[in-house]
Parts: structure tokens; C-alpha cells; sequence
């Protein structure tokens, strides 16, 4: 039986990518905290395993008979610059220092990284895999090192690098304040230019990372799994409303509102344990107006195609976020 490890479980992406290695009849050790929130995995015939990317002696032994490492664990959000780069950087390197060394001849290591690794598009072209490095954002800067980190292992064992743009779909939270803010009949488009980007709904994301994955074409290489389409927010926008089936009022905020909020956010998590999903580098994201990628590379080499598209990815996370009752 195929035995695979996977960090990041117990969050949005690593579960949607459990649940789809669990109907593979795959075996699964999933690395999570003891403090680590449970709920997608609850019941699921999955192993856990306790630890953190700096257990050494758990991780060896957890990875020491896999085929296949999925790294798709790391720190989103932080409150100070270092955390971002302990948590993506440095636990990516103890991560695959310790699968090279008890498990050199796997069949795949395969991390999943962020367009943020490599920057926002230059104008309407898309980026792809040969656009150079230019991260705008701490987290990107984290997430870009990473990549050089496992980049270092191509010629010592088969890894591969997958990249995401904004990603969406039932379990997420970090683009739920979106949908609550359309339920209420609210369209917010952040300033006054089109911004346009490219989507991507996670069960087409991780198909496209078991793709990647699973052929032999796509050791050492690096793919964009993205929408084939790019859009603006408007379109998401009127799109979401009608799946809603509310009439909305546009809202355009501009830039400097959207710092504002940003600062105060930023400011106040100081005196909370969590950091703010909404800081000044988030602004610094959200009001830039092309975040678009191509996936030529991984249609020709993989064979990916994006299956659900935007109006049924939107459906399908409307429709579970109001199952959930998170909106009305």
C-alpha cells in the first residue's frame, strides 16, 4: 500500500488533500500539534502523528517508509518577521535535511509554495516559471527561501515545487470575511483601477498537486497550478451575487482606507495572541492590482486541467459555508 506523510493536515488545504489521498486507499500519517484543532480529520482513518517540524527523532521515524512527503504545512499569518521565516523557511530545511537523510529514495517531496514566492504579474502578463524571484511581502520572501531551501535537493532525490494563487473552497477562512460582507449585500472592490487575478478552488488545487506528485516528468521542476482564466474582482463579485442570490451595493475603497485598517489591525493584535489577518503587508497584496500566473507548463507536462471553474468553485464554497452556517 502507498504510504504517505503530510504537514499542514489539519488545516484548509492539507485536509482537502487528505480526504482525496484517503479515497486513493492511500495509508496517511499527518503530522499535527497537540493543540492542533482536529475537526477535518476527526474519524478519518488516518494516523496522527505529534510533533512539529523541529521533532527530529518523530519526523525520522514518521518518514523513514513513506513514498510520498507533502509538505504543504507553514505560517500564514505572524506577528513578527522572524516567525514568518522559522516556520516556512527553516522548517521547510529540517524537513527535508531529515527526509534525505532516512529516506533518500522516495518517490516524491513535494512542497507546496505561492505565487507570493515569486511576486505580483508585471502588468496583465501572467507570471510563470521562469519569472524571476521578486516578493513583495515578508511571507512571500519566507515562502521564496523555502523554495530555494528544497530547490538544493533536486539533484539529490526527487522533489518537486508547487505554486498556488489565491486559493478558495469550503473550510477556508481566510477569505470568509469576503463572503460575509457579499451575504450582507455588500460588494467591496478594494481602489479604483481592474484588479485581475488568478484562482483557484482547492479540490482543483490538489488535484493538481497529486499530479504533480505522481509523475515521474515532474521531479526537479516547479509548476503553476492556477485557473486557466483571470479575473477581476468585479466579475468574482457579480458572480458571487448572483450564486447568492442578493443584489449588491459595489463599495470601492480606496487604497489609503485599506491601509488604514490595516495599521489598526496590525496595531491592536500587539495586545492579542494572535496575529491580525489583516496587516499592512496584506494591504500591501490586496492593492496591487495584477496577481496573475500561467499554467501552460503544467497542462503540457502534467496534463492539469482545472475541473470546477469559477461559478461551480463558487457555488460548491457558498453552498458549504451556509451548510456550516457561517453565512446566512
Amino acid at each position: 500500500m502507498t504510504k504517505v506523510f503530510i504537514t499542514g493536515a489539519t488545516g484548509f488545504i492539507g485536509s482537502h488533500l487528505t480526504d482525496k489521498l484517503i479515497n486513493k486507499n492511500y495509508e496517511i500519517r499527518c503530522l499535527a500539534r497537540k493543540t492542533s484543532n482536529l475537526r477535518w480529520l476527526k474519524d478519518k482513518p488516518v494516523e496522527l502523528v505529534y510533533g512539529d517540524l523541529w521533532d527530529d527523532k518523530i519526523l525520522e521515524k514518521a518518514i523513514e517508509d513513506v513514498d510520498y512527503v507533502y509538505h504543504v504545512g507553514g505560517v500564514n499569518f505572524a506577528k513578527k518577521k522572524e516567525d514568518y521565516f522559522r516556520g516556512n523557511t527553516e522548517g521547510t530545511e529540517n524537513l527535508i535535511k531529515i527526509t534525505h537523510r532516512v529516506n533518500p529514495d522516495l518517490k516524491k517531496f513535494l512542497y507546496t509554495s505561492s505565487q507570493t514566492a515569486v511576486g505580483p504579474s508585471f502588468g496583465n502578463k501572467p507570471v510563470d516559471e521562469n519569472t524571476e524571484y521578486h516578493p513583495i511581502t515578508t511571507y512571500g520572501r519566507s515562502k521564496m527561501e523555502a523554495e530555494k531551501v528544497v530547490r538544493k535537493y533536486f539533484d539529490k532525490m526527487n522533489c518537486t515545487i508547487v505554486r498556488a494563487p489565491a486559493v478558495y473552497g469550503p473550510r477556508d477562512v481566510a477569505i470568509l470575511e469576503y463572503f460575509k460582507t457579499m451575504s450582507k449585500g455588500l460588494q467591496p472592490l478594494i481602489g479604483f483601477n481592474n484588479k485581475m487575478v488568478s484562482l483557484i478552488h482547492s479540490s482543483d488545487l490538489v488535484d493538481g498537486m497529486i499530479l504533480a506528485a505522481e509523475s515521474e516528468k515532474a521531479v526537479s521542476n516547479i509548476y503553476f497550478i492556477s485557473s486557466e482564466k483571470f479575473y477581476t474582482w468585479k466579475e468574482v463579485g457579480e458572480l458571487t451575487s448572483k450564486l447568492m442570490n442578493k443584489r449588491t451595493i459595489t463599495i470601492k475603497i480606496p487604497h489609503f482606507i485599506v491601509y488604514f485598517v490595516g495599521a489598526n489591525a496590525q496595531f491592536f493584535s500587539m495586545f492579542s495572541k494572535k496575529p491580525a489577518i489583516m496587516n499592512l503587508e496584506k494591504c500591501r497584496d490586496l492593492t496591487t492590482q495584477y496577481w496573475i500566473c500561467s499554467t501552460e507548463k503544467a497542462k503540457r507536462e502534467l496534463g492539469y486541467k482545472e475541473t470546477l471553474g469559477l461559478e461551480k468553485g463558487l457555488k460548491d464554497t457558498i453552498d458549504w459555508y451556509k451548510e456550516m452556517k457561517w453565512i446566512k
